[in-house]
């Protein structure tokens, strides 16, 4: 069926933190956001059906996540996706994939630790990570030499991936997730890999490209995924996630953590619906918005291609977030973010964010019209600074 990505819909006044809540990051209200990594698409219609059915049934009463479709609607997804047999007695849920991360650091570290992650990070993984006490250790995409000195270190007790990346957008090869596999068992680390952006992997035209890997083909040892269904279908308000623990021992301590001292036993009712019905009916819809938000991507490198060719920037093998290496302008950050807020009126995120000076990063999972509007502002703006 037809889906229109191009009507905008107006999110503000909905409690929505990339509309309302602009003026908390940025200081001023009424800007035009590319921030927060949701998108502002409609969630796809076989959801919203599955919602309104179970909305009419009007009893929302206690539920368990083990019972009924869920589980068997991930292993479809699994199989269908990614040619994965997963198996189903590994699933646990959670609240959102950040609540699954501290709950297994808290496992799986103590005070003081080092928990390995790639640069530039996402700032949930920074805030989780100092939040518990643990020491965030990190290595340059790409450079294993570093990798492997913070592993080596006794008391690395965690190499947390994002895969896909956030926010260079950056799939890992099987090279390179073996490299890691074998990294984590020499020195004896756990591996958490966080997969939310799983289902955003591009492909080019002529039909190739990356694939997403799970780490379950490279689990050994003590390992996790964590993941959600809520970033590829737009309903991370609704709240919900779910992991993979390799060992059973995990399994059952990170479910007593969940059901006892967190008293998290019953999930949301709406996130089961939302991701029964995604994972059997949506995957149609996955893959317009996908191809949808490559043509935002290829937007972005053909105007700011023809503005400013010493970028050389290409789209990311992932995701809807341009991530932009503005270092070769010699613009100033701060300067540049004056110029976008206050001249243009729009609000995108400086990759100081994220630790990396010089970069942005522009969520274009939204209308082309909106993501022109970003990507023109901040070459007129770039255009200004660079004189």
């Amino acid at each position: 069926m037809p889906y229109d990505f191009d009507t905008p819909i107006d999110r503000r006044g909905t409690w929505c933190v990339q509309w309302d809540g602009v003026a908390d990051r940025f200081g001023v209200d009424g800007l035009l956001p590319f921030t927060i990594s949701d998108m502002d698409f409609a969630s796809p219609p076989e959801v919203l059906a599955a919602l309104q059915e179970r909305l009419a049934h009007g009893v929302f009463g206690y539920t368990d996540w083990r019972y009924g479709d869920f589980l068997p609607a991930i292993r479809h997804w699994y199989a269908s996706r990614y040619d994965t047999d997963l198996d189903a007695g590994q699933v646990v849920y959670g609240p959102s994939v950040l609540n699954q991360l501290s709950q297994l650091l808290q496992m799986w570290t103590a005070a003081g630790d080092g928990v390995v992650v790639h640069t530039p990070t996402y700032d949930g993984f920074t805030k989780a990570i100092s939040g518990l006490g643990r020491e965030l250790r990190g290595v340059p995409v790409g450079d294993q030499d570093a990798l492997e000195r913070e592993l080596a270190r006794p008391d690395s007790k965690v190499l947390l991936l994002c895969s896909p990346h956030n926010p260079t957008g950056k799939v890992w090869t099987d090279t390179e997730l073996s490299g890691f596999a074998r990294l984590a068992e020499r020195y004896g680390t756990a591996v958490i890999s966080d997969e939310i952006h799983a289902d955003f992997v591009h492909t080019d035209p002529t039909g190739t490209g990356g694939r997403h890997l799970p780490w379950t083909r490279y689990g050994s040892g003590r390992w996790a995924v964590i993941t959600s269904g809520s970033k590829s279908f737009n309903f991370p308000a609704l709240t919900g996630s779910y992991g993979i623990i390799g060992d059973p021992d995990d399994r059952a301590a990170y479910l007593r953590r969940m059901e006892t001292g967190e008293g998290l036993a019953s999930p949301a009712v709406f996130s089961l619906t939302a991701h029964i019905a995604a994972y059997r009916h949506g995957a149609e819809w996955l893959d317009e918005v996908r191809a949808y938000t490559a043509g935002n991507l290829a937007m972005v490198a053909e105007r700011l291609g023809a503005a400013f060719p010493e970028l050389g920037w290409t789209p990311p093998e992932a995701g809807y977030l341009a991530w932009i290496d503005l270092r070769p302008l010699g613009v100033d950050d701060d300067a540049l973010q004056h110029e976008l807020v206050q001249t243009e009126k729009v609000a995108i995120m400086r990759g100081s964010v994220y630790g990396a000076d010089g970069f942005v990063r522009l969520n274009v999972g939204c209308p082309r019209s909106k993501a022109e509007a970003g990507t023109d502002a901040l070459v007129r703006a770039l255009g200004r600074l660079r004189g």
